[in-house]
């Protein structure tokens, strides 16, 4: 058989299927000149065709208006659901005369929060009525936390019923409620119309708790029946501003620096036994309050409330009020007081707010209502002196020892060092953190440097209090900076607005300096190198050795948490608190970055040993001998590498070291007040 040419020939013409190439090529030519008229009369419809367009937005919700409201609204809470974590809540809004429909708003913007996190997520069963008749509510379809009710004519009021349904898990949001222990914040369980300033919406507010149960807030209290407890009338702002602790078990102690200045901190916890305080702890707490009155020289509440959650189970938080504060730490900080070092700043950093933030406040930060944007431009002063203030308060108090704190501005000072983010990001940008990523966490926390305003501020305003006793010749201080600029206005709650020039101007009127330059260039410039001009003008250096800390050791281990940031370039904690050891964080550009590790992988083994803490900086420290790299094996995912690390520096722990010949300023700073108490 022979075998078939695949391409038959015939007088030079190359066949395919039966036709020529020749003929081909002219229905080649009709075939595209086909096309061609095909696709004019498509462009020509096309051109015919109205392109899209937007469709108009809907009606704004109305801006709010500095106007009394038409009446009370009444809230009724029911927080006794402890198996479901549901709070039930009911309101009464009195209608505007005349009024068509009632735009009802649900707090998105929170004081405190400095973002757009109001938990709406979280709402269920929504239903409304009008003068008791049910009626349906449509959401609005820009505004996600706004809620129209059609009105009938002569309305009088609307109802409002909703389940705000507590978290149960972590994963949902912050575990609020337990069988034990309750927060209540009041922006989760209300709604408001919309129009008005908050100040202008009273409430009349009645609460329901489980029985046997005790409550702490500073509202103040009408009637208490049993479970049933009623409020006197307040406005909406002082009542969101006003949160409330319950719980089954409740201890309350008296903290007052003066007969005049009464403050008292309220505690809650899981088990009695976590209550207990000893005389000597107290006195640290009545220390701190104290130090405060002397610093700030006035107080802008009628009584101070301190509200102190002490628990494993709901969630820890540190939230500022004009006259109270949210805190929740672990059901061990008065049980185990001595090993509790990192955890005692937070109850002088949120009642420092009472000053810095709620009595004075930012220009933009102020809003008229709770669904105003808030801008946050300048946190460096709202969050960054207030760090500052709390970790020092804390040292005056006693309830840090001062090498204890200069170990902590040390770790602050050395963070920065390895952190790269500082190449790119200035500090000013970092404000804008909390909107961008409502504080999400972030896989790359040095490079991104998503909150730096609190720790860079604080150095910066360590900063500030240096210069003013150099300008000054020791004689000034930022405590002068606070009298006059948090100070003023004794017993109002009045907020005072304040903008950047406002506080050069206060630190000029203290020390005459450049102070916008100063503060503009540490702000708005980049500045790689470590802000550590505040620690050298205060008389110490920042130096790096491997002489550990042992308070800090001992801190660390009892999270299950390590931290060799300033040597291989990574944290390393327990996931929840428990099973394998988790790299937390890994510092851009440090040799374990350069060597492949990244956050949220699994750390095996060191050197062919599993992985310990210890461990670890055994091998760091035999590297900085021997100048062998340190083995390192992590799995991510079902994944396991080994990775080479040539780091031989060792630990590089941060310390500040005295410097001989220079004014103790840092010393100084640190020491309890000796200035008289202020006569309110």
């Amino acid at each position: 058989m022979r075998k078939a040419q695949p391409w038959p020939l015939l007088h030079g013409q190359i066949f395919v299927s039966g036709v020529t190439l020749h003929c081909m090529r002219k229905i080649a030519c009709l075939a595209i000149a086909s096309s061609l008229v095909f696709a004019s009369c498509a462009l020509a419809q096309e051109q015919s065709q109205p392109q899209p367009q937007p469709v108009p937005m809907p009606p704004p919700i109305p801006q709010p208006l500095d106007k009394a409201y038409v009446g009370p609204v009444k809230l009724d809470v029911n927080i006794t659901n402890l198996t479901d974590r549901v709070e039930h809540v009911h309101e009464v809004i009195p209608v505007v005369p005349g009024a068509k429909q009632m735009i009802l708003l649900y707090p998105q913007w929170l004081p405190g929060d400095h973002e757009p996190d109001g938990p709406i997520k979280m709402l269920g069963g929504i239903v409304t009525t009008v003068d008791g008749q049910r009626v349906q509510w449509v959401r609005d379809r820009v505004n996600m936390y706004a809620f129209h009710v059609p009105l009938t004519p002569g309305a009088k009021t609307v109802g409002l019923d909703f389940d705000y349904l507590s978290p149960i898990k972590p994963s949902a949001g912050r575990i609020e409620m337990d069988k034990n222990l309750a927060d209540l914040e009041w922006n989760e369980v209300l709604m408001y119309p919309a129009g008005y300033f908050s100040r202008d919406i009273p409430f009349d507010v009645t609460l329901h708790l489980p029985d046997g149960w005790k409550y702490a807030t500073a509202l103040e209290t009408a009637s208490d029946h049993g479970s049933t407890v009623k409020f006197e009338q307040t406005p909406l702002n002082t009542l969101v501003d006003s949160p409330l602790y319950a719980g089954r078990y409740y201890a309350r102690f008296d903290l007052s620096p003066t007969k005049t200045d009464i403050v008292h901190l309220n505690i809650f916890a899981d088990k009695p036994e976590d209550l207990k305080m000893t005389p000597a702890e107290l006195q640290l707490h009545k220390n701190l309050t104290l130090q405060e009155d002397k610093l700030y020289g006035s107080h802008h509440y009628k009584h101070y409330d301190f509200l102190l959650l002490l628990s494993n189970k709901v969630g820890g938080v540190g939230l500022e009020h004009h006259q109270s504060s949210e805190d929740g730490l672990g059901e061990n900080y008065l049980t185990d007081w001595k090993d509790g070092v990192l955890e005692r700043d937070l109850l002088a950093h949120e009642s420092t707010h009472s000053w810095n933030g709620k009595f004075r406040r930012p220009n933009d930060l102020w809003t008229p209502n709770f669904n105003v944007p808030m801008r946050d431009n300048l946190l460096w002063v709202y969050e960054g002196m207030t760090q500052y203030w709390g970790n020092v308060l804390t040292a005056r108090a006693g309830m840090r020892t001062p090498e204890q704190t200069r170990d902590i501005f040390a770790r602050v000072a050395a963070g920065f060092e390895a952190n790269k983010g500082r190449d790119w990001r200035p500090l000013i940008d970092t404000t804008n953190q909390p909107i961008i990523s409502q504080r999400t966490p972030v896989s790359w926390v040095s490079w991104q440097r998503p909150e730096d305003y609190y720790t860079e501020g604080e150095l910066i305003w360590l900063s500030v209090d240096t210069k003013i006793r150099q300008l000054t010749d020791d004689k000034k201080s930022l405590d002068d900076f606070c009298k006059k600029f948090l100070g003023v206005y004794n017993g109002s709650m009045i907020t005072d607005q304040y903008d950047f020039q406002d506080i050069v101007n206060n630190l000029n009127a203290v020390a005459p300096y450049d102070w916008a330059k100063f503060l503009r260039t540490r702000i708005y410039d980049l500045h790689p190198q470590v802000p550590e001009g505040g620690i050298t003008r205060g008389g110490y250096k920042l130096v790096y050795n491997d002489t550990p800390i042992e308070w800090e050791q001992t801190e660390f281990a009892k999270y299950g948490f390590a931290d060799f940031s300033t040597s291989l370039g990574i944290s390393v904690g327990a996931r929840h608190g428990g099973g394998a050891a988790m790299i937390g964080n890994v510092w851009w550009g440090s040799p374990a970055f350069k060597a492949g590790l990244v956050p949220d992988t699994q750390l095996v083994s060191v050197n062919g040993e599993a992985y310990t803490a210890k461990g670890l900086r055994e091998a760091i420290l035999a590297a900085e001998k021997d100048h062998k790299p340190i083995e390192i094996q992590y799995r991510r995912g079902k994944d396991y590498k080994t990775v080479s690390i040539p780091y031989y520096g060792g630990l590089r722990i941060p310390h500040l070291e005295r410097v001989a010949g220079k004014p103790d300023y840092l010393d100084q700073i640190l020491a309890p007040s000796k200035s008289p108490l202020p006569k309110f």
